[in-house]
Formats: C-alpha cells, structure tokens, sequence
C-alpha cells in the first residue's frame, strides 16, 4: 500500500513540476534585454480589421489612435457584429469603413473576423492587423507588426497589456500583474530561445495568404489562443514584437471582471485540456521543436490556478510524509515553491515594478482565493459559449 502512495506522490510532483519548471525558465529568460524585433524593407499594404460587438464607448479612442497609422492605400475596416447600440454610426463618423452583421446563432469574435475578411477579398491586402475594439494601439504599432509579417511570412503578435481602472484595488493589481506575466515576460521568454509565442487576442499582424486560409468562423471562447497553435501546426507559428504595445483596461465593475475572467481561464484550461496532446502528438509526427515547446508553454496553467494546484499538491505529500511516507515529493514540490516565488518576484522586480506596486505581491493569496470559485465552476458549469465583458463608461 505505503508503494503505492509513493508512486502516486511521485506522479503528483513530476506533473506538477513541469509546469513549474517552464514558468520558471521563461521568466528567468526573460530577466535578458529583449531582442530588437524591428523588420527592415518597404511597408506593406495593410487592412486593419476590427470586430466590434456593442462598443460604443470605446471604438472612437480606438478609431482615431489608429488612423494616424495608417496611409492612403491602408484600409480601416469595423465589422459591426450583432449590434444594438451606435457603434456602426461612430465608427463611420470616425473615418472606418464599416459591415454590418447580424445573426442569432453564430456569435463570437471569429465570425466576425471571417465576415470581414470576405469583405475585402476582391481587394486583399499584403498584410492584415486584427484590433480589439477596446484597446489603444500605441503609436507605431501597426507599422513594426506588419513589417515583420511581411518580412517573415508568419504572424506576429504585438505587447498586450492592461492598464489597471482609475479605482483600481489590490486585485486588480494582480490580475495586471498576471497578465504582464503571461503577455510580455513569458513570449519574451520565448523569444529568447527564438521560440514562438501564443496569440493573446490584439494586435495581431498576419499576411494574406495565411490569414485568409485558416478557420475563423467559429465560437471559441478563446478564438485567438487556438488560432495561433492552428498556424503553428501549419508551419505558420506567431512570433513576438514587443517593441508594438497595444493597451486594454480592466473591467471597473466585480461582474464585468469575473465574467472576462471567466471566458479567458475556463478557454485556456478547455484548450490546455485538449491541444496539448495534440501538439505533443504533431511534435513527434514532424519532428518539430518548436511544437513541443509550445506544448509545454500550453501546459502552463494560469498563475492562480498553478499555485492552487501547487499548494494542494505540496500539503497533501507533507501530510503523507508525516505518516510515513517518502518526504522527496515534498522536498521536490517545496522547490518547484520556491521556483514559482522566484518567477513571479523576478517578472515584477524587471518588467513591473515600474506601473505595480511591490505590495501587490503580498496580496497574490487573496488573489488566488477570489478565483477559487471561479475554477469550481469549470467543474459544474464550464463556460462555452463567447460572452462578451461590459464596457463602463469613463
């Protein structure tokens, strides 16, 4: 019996360990200056595309910081998606050509992607930029995204951080922090090793012909995460510019924020549940590094949730060795602790410390708390289905 408790132990550390080690060796990575991504050549032909579902608060600010960005033989298309309230009307009155969508049925941000790009298929562009409606694309963005598309041929993925709201708490400095971990100090982890990175969800550049052959039309929860490792498989793999910088904000309202949470973990867990195997799977088929690595970049849970996992793991094998069995996977786990401390202090203490207060750190175990709920729910309700996050007005 006592064996095999110790082999089980054994298990629990070794899968949870990999994890950790990836995060670990990502953000020590990291700690390097990040690598110019600039790309030389001419500029190409762009079309920026903006799905937009009832963002009439945001889509102006948005509109009018990507229009400086832009030359005559650019094109700024909003798709309209299923829209109730006047965001066609300011998008046009902004300067954007703008489709209009309806349907009961098929809703979510890739239909709306894949509507637009019908919209300009007669007139197809070198390359096409993607943007959420309620980001701001800094500027420069979109010439250095589409530059290296067009100089690589593979997507590129722009710097997608969050900017806390103006009241902001010690939550949402986490989940800033969170998302600076996972958007900027783990691509530029990757891109250290020359890896590629995931797509987050704006400020995306893809070149025609890839874009336009890939499956859009679809009700992800997490469209663009399985967009990214579709390309990958296919021999199109994003890359990484962190030089472009697009900016979102966090939802001021508790429920606008539990529900974009929400829609984001439980898609990355369905993802990670699924796509893991099957990269894993096409790593070996092809022979391909790349794909193993982005497996295990996959395999990393959110931050939340790894450290839930990690604190179970670690008190379950303390109590058992109490009792008599093995103390190496505790020891073992005690480590892989230590090795998620030293990652999330160091990501801060380089790419945060300037925007996140150090003691945001201390407030990380309320964080994980608050989301405890939120992963129960993945046991009883998964969410499937796209929601869209409220907006509040300033």
């Amino acid at each position: 019996m006592l064996s095999i408790v110790n082999f089980l132990l054994f298990a629990l550390a070794i899968v949870l360990l990999i994890p950790i080690a990836v995060l670990f060796v990502e953000c020590m990575a990291a700690l390097w200056p990040l690598r110019n991504s600039a790309a030389s050549g001419s500029r190409p032909q762009i079309a920026v595309l903006i799905p937009a579902h009832n963002e009439s608060i945001e889509i102006r600010r948005t509109i009018e910081a990507l229009r400086p960005q832009l030359t005559e033989v650019d094109q700024l298309l909003v798709v309209a998606d299923n829209c109730t309230d006047e965001t066609a009307a300011i998008a046009r009155d902004c300067g954007a050509t703008v489709i209009e969508r309806y349907s009961d049925t098929q809703r979510g941000k890739g239909y709306a992607l894949d509507f637009g790009l019908s919209a300009i298929e007669s007139h197809p562009p070198d390359v096409v930029v993607t943007v959420d409606a309620d980001c701001y694309v800094h500027d420069g963005a979109i010439d250095r995204i589409a530059r290296q598309a067009a100089a690589t041929g593979r997507p590129v993925q722009a710097l997608y951080l969050m900017e806390q709201p103006a009241r902001s708490s010690s939550k949402d400095a986490v989940s800033a922090l969170a998302f600076l971990v996972k958007n900027l100090v783990r691509p530029a982890g990757l891109a250290q090793f020359g890896l590629p990175c995931a797509l987050t969800g704006t400020g995306m550049a893809f070149p025609w012909h890839t874009i336009r052959g890939a499956a859009l039309a679809s009700g992800n929860i997490v469209e663009d995460m399985q967009l990214g490792l579709d390309l990958a498989i296919a021999h199109s793999a994003p890359q990484f510019c962190p030089s472009a910088r697009v900016t979102g904000r966090l939802p001021q309202a508790n429920q606008a924020a539990k529900t974009q949470r929400t829609r984001w973990e439980h898609g990355h867990i369905q993802t990670l549940v699924k796509q893991v195997p099957r990269l894993l799977a096409e790593a070996v088929r092809q022979k391909r590094f790349d794909l193993l690595a982005i497996a295990l970049d996959l395999s990393v849970p959110p931050l939340s949730l790894l450290v839930m996992l990690w604190a179970a793991g670690f008190g379950l094998s303390t109590v058992a060795a109490a009792l008599g069995a093995s103390n190496k996977p505790a020891i073992a786990l005690g480590i892989g602790g230590v090795m998620i401390l030293v990652a999330i202090v160091s990501a801060w203490a380089k790419h945060g410390r300037s925007t996140i207060s150090g003691r945001t750190l201390l407030a990380v175990p309320f964080y994980v708390l608050w989301k405890i709920p939120l992963y129960l729910a993945l046991l009883v309700r998964p969410q499937t289905q796209w929601v869209r996050t409220e907006r509040e007005a300033d």
